[in-house]
């Protein structure tokens, strides 16, 4: 007996070669499997979701963690907790999980393995590698073999395509799966039984972007930005991935009242984010956007201090926080898409008095709101964030919208001979440029408001003053696009890029006449109720009032609802909705001290 007790007590260990967890109500279940070769597949209410999909890297100067690997532990875990949230749509969150730990390794070379952590929730559930091994110092991935493997056939998704020149700035497309070749997460289907889906990632830090690359029919793998010269992930060893995540619903509002994104992301590091302030906001923009003024130095210069000082009237005549100024600093003139060499953050245009301006808007209870555009020359702007933030902290500022406008592949950096360059907006190394800004911005006490930026992971969790961004096509385009935002742009965005996080979409243009309303004009596609309609269904904590203060005083009853809307909830919930057809909110404004937040406020908008 003492000769065969050790095989006894092993052979449970030698035969495991699927293990699985399920979410708390048993609905979702996620199985991980090293038959053949380590792959997973999940399930819903008993039907498949995902069929088998690999697992694994390949790295360009160590052996791939794929084929030859073998369950050689797991580990479980349950948690059910709330925690609060500093702003947001929702005050309180549900943390409510079954998490799985499973080690694969190599059975010649134990030192060969990684770990899959798997937390599966009543709505979704996310996975990620976890490499603590001690044969490399380091590690360069030049590829993930990480698969969606999309279960049935004639599934309709909703995407845009990846790794192109406007990043994430397109209109959405409404298709068959097959026809969805290379896209952007979040990339949301409605599969043919009629289960909703939406693959993304959570907690994207110092690593690559993830895209999704379809090679076989309904099978989408892991397709990492590069980095500059090819590689993808640069990284040292006792490393961990962002989560891949799969939100998972029985019809699409349960995608949109999902809050998996933040549950994986990792608690506040800041410590006290009182300063961090929601609120709206109107600005010196949408006048260069429709011709009216110019971000460059002249006569039809917007950004001046008579201009500003009027804009702080008005903002504080109706209630408004802050006033965005554009094209204040040195830089502007010229074609400035291009000229990011020449911006500087800290020095202003002869006819932009920051100081007085800043003073102004101190008696009259407005904040100036910052700006910093790159035109993608993130070097010079590394050069100069901390004096630019300085100055910012001085003058009371609070807030700055930061800007990336640069074609998807043209983000200038220097490297360590001083060489120039070109990075994906999405790639390793902007993915640690925005986030160094959004900690740089905290020392200072600043919150940002990204433009062209990384998509969102749910990092606002863990950094409250990443306060929004954009990350997809904005209103911008009702001013200048060719063609504009069609009309189901905006409820597309509700079951894609929303997802995702906020969104500074810059609502409430009233006036949609400015380049006439013929039939054959170039003109917004909307109408003033689904303006309204945006500060509910749209969700950001800083909204903007975006059109020109005239055509607000012009539609006085309108604009109240402006000035009424909350921006910052205790309770948001999708009530009714079609995948990028319509979709129906109701939220409850925010509890905040001895003020109860009784009123509800509905948002509806259709394609």
């Amino acid at each position: 007996m003492r000769l065969l007790l050790p095989l006894l007590l092993a052979s449970p260990l030698a035969l495991a070669k699927t293990v699985d967890v399920s979410s708390p109500d048993g609905k979702i279940t996620l199985t991980l499997s090293d038959e053949g070769a380590p792959h997973y597949h999940v399930s819903y209410a008993g039907k498949a979701v995902i069929n088998p999909s690999k697992l694994g890297f390949y790295f360009a100067h160590a052996a791939p963690l794929s084929d030859d690997l073998t369950i050689s532990h797991s580990e479980r875990h349950s948690a059910d907790t709330t925690w609060q949230q500093p702003w947001g749509e929702q005050r309180l969150i549900r943390d409510h999980h079954n998490e799985l730990a499973v080690t694969f390794s190599d059975p010649e070379a134990a030192e060969q393995s990684y770990t899959v952590r798997v937390k599966v929730f009543n709505d979704g559930l996310g996975f990620r590698y976890e490499l603590t091994g001690k044969e490399r110092p380091d590690y360069r991935i030049t590829d993930e073999l990480t698969e969606f493997a999309l279960a049935g056939q004639d599934n309709e998704a909703l995407w845009i395509p990846a790794r192109g020149w406007n990043r994430y700035e397109y209109v959405y497309n409404r298709t068959n799966t097959a026809e969805a070749a290379h896209v952007h997460t979040p990339f949301t289907v409605k599969m043919k039984n009629g289960i909703h889906l939406s693959i993304h990632e959570a907690a994207l830090v110092d690593y690559a972007g993830m895209t999704l690359n379809q090679r076989r029919p309904g099978t989408f793998k892991a397709d990492l930005t590069p980095w500059s010269d090819g590689i993808a992930v640069k990284t040292k060893n006792g490393f961990t991935t962002p989560w891949r995540t799969i939100q998972i619903a029985d019809k699409a509002t349960g995608l949109l009242n999902s809050h998996l994104i933040l549950n994986l992301n990792e608690p506040n590091k800041l410590g006290d984010v009182s300063w961090v302030k929601p609120g709206k906001y109107v600005g010196i923009w949408w006048g260069m956007h429709i011709n009216e003024n110019t971000w460059g130095s002249g006569d039809k210069h917007g950004a001046t201090t008579e201009n500003t000082r009027k804009y702080m009237d008005f903002a504080s005549e109706y209630g408004f926080d802050g006033v965005l100024v554009e094209g204040w600093n040195q830089g502007w003139d010229g074609d400035w898409f291009y000229n990011g060499d020449l911006f500087s953050f800290t020095e202003s245009y002869d006819d932009f008095d920051i100081e007085a301006i800043a003073k102004y808007g101190d008696k009259r209870g407005v904040k100036l709101i910052g700006h910093h555009e790159t035109s993608g020359n993130v070097s010079n702007y590394r050069q100069q964030m901390d004096a630019a933030f300085a100055l910012y902290q001085r003058h009371g500022v609070s807030q700055i919208k930061t800007g990336y406008v640069a074609d998807g592949g043209n983000i200038k950096r220097l490297d360590e001979q001083g060489i120039a360059r070109y990075e994906w907006h999405d790639g390793q190394f902007m993915v640690n440029e925005y986030l160094h800004n959004i900690k740089l911005a905290a020392e200072y006490q600043l919150s940002i408001n990204t433009h062209e930026p990384i998509k969102a992971t749910g990092l606002r969790r863990t950094y409250p003053n990443w306060i929004t961004r954009e990350g997809a096509r904005g209103q911008e385009f009702n001013a200048w696009g060719t063609p504009p935002n069609p009309p189901a742009h905006t409820p597309m965005l509700a079951y894609t890029r929303m997802l995702a996080g906020p969104m500074d979409f810059t609502p409430g243009i009233f006036d949609m006449g400015f380049n006439g309303l013929g039939a054959d004009t170039n003109r917004p596609q909307t109408t003033l109720a689904k303006q309204l309609a945006l500060y509910v269904v749209l969700y950001s904590p800083i909204q903007m009032a975006a059109d020109l203060p005239r055509n607000y005083l012009a539609k006085p009853a309108a604009f109240q609802f402006i000035q009424d809307v909350p921006t910052d909830w205790e309770k948001s919930q999708a009530i009714a909705g079609e995948m990028g057809e319509y979709v129906v909110f109701a939220r409850k404004e925010r509890q905040r001290d001895n003020y109860s937040g009784k009123d509800w406020y509905l948002g509806a908008i259709t394609d």
